[in-house]
């Protein structure tokens, strides 16, 4: 997964200004506790980022 398509995604689901608050500040305890920033920043897979979030806001499957 590019990191556009992951952005889309986040914009999709949780609209944009709400998806950057998401990067920002929730820590994804399936990435370490890291943020979805931090994650990227250490080197992680968009699509590993993105399923960690969606298992951590129960995104539905269909929108995966």
């Amino acid at each position: 997964m590019r990191l556009t398509e992951f952005w889309d995604r986040m914009n999709r689901q949780f609209g944009a200004e709400y998806a950057e608050s998401v990067a920002r500040d929730h820590v994804l305890a399936s990435l370490g506790g890291v943020t979805v920033e931090s994650a990227f920043a250490r080197g992680e897979d968009a699509k590993a980022v993105w399923r960690a979030v969606c298992a951590e806001f129960d995104v539905p499957a269909r929108e995966r």
